[in-house]
């Protein structure tokens, strides 16, 4: 099972699921923007400002979804992060994390700008696994909910859907 019937709820309420749900494809969007920009630097060497640039957009968007996805952890399971139910989520958003810290820390550092990029190589791999994971628990979700409705059990309408902020 997903999530227990109380966990269901709090989620349901919680006014951190859709901020996670409007960020994740804004996300999503980021990086395939970003994706285009590095390959184009590495193949052609060309625009690597713009191509740096994005690549800090996303680093910030990805601690953005961190830090809310934290509050929305809390809601839901108790801790903040590395719940046990969320356990294999989190663990593979600090890999992501650690992976998009190390590309800002090379351009500091000063790293030239080509291992700069391979280094967000490597950090799209591990968001990638990271974004999957969110779209499988987010369709898993989804089927737990249509099914507790199907069997008629209580499911509380979502903080979107009501318009009202948990208490």
């Amino acid at each position: 099972m997903q999530y227990t019937p109380d966990q269901l709820q709090r989620r349901n309420r919680s006014i951190w699921t859709p901020v996670q749900a409007i960020g994740a494809p804004i996300q999503l969007l980021i990086f395939l923007v970003n994706v285009a920009l590095v390959i184009r630097f590495l193949a052609t060497g060309a625009d690597y400002e713009l191509a740096h640039a994005v690549s800090v957009v996303k680093v910030l968007m990805l601690y953005f979804m961190t830090v809310t996805g934290m509050f929305w952890e809390h809601d839901v399971f108790g801790p903040w992060f590395m719940a046990k139910e969320f356990f294999w989520e989190d663990f593979v958003n600090l890999i992501a994390l650690i992976a998009h810290t190390t590309f800002l820390v090379s351009g500091w550092l000063g790293a030239e700008p080509t291992m700069q990029m391979w280094i967000m190589c490597v950090a799209f791999l591990t968001y990638l696994a990271n974004f999957t994971q969110f779209v499988l628990r987010g369709v898993r979700a989804g089927m737990q909910k249509r099914a507790a409705r199907r069997a008629g059990q209580n499911v509380a309408p979502s903080a979107t859907q009501t318009g009202t902020l948990p208490s």
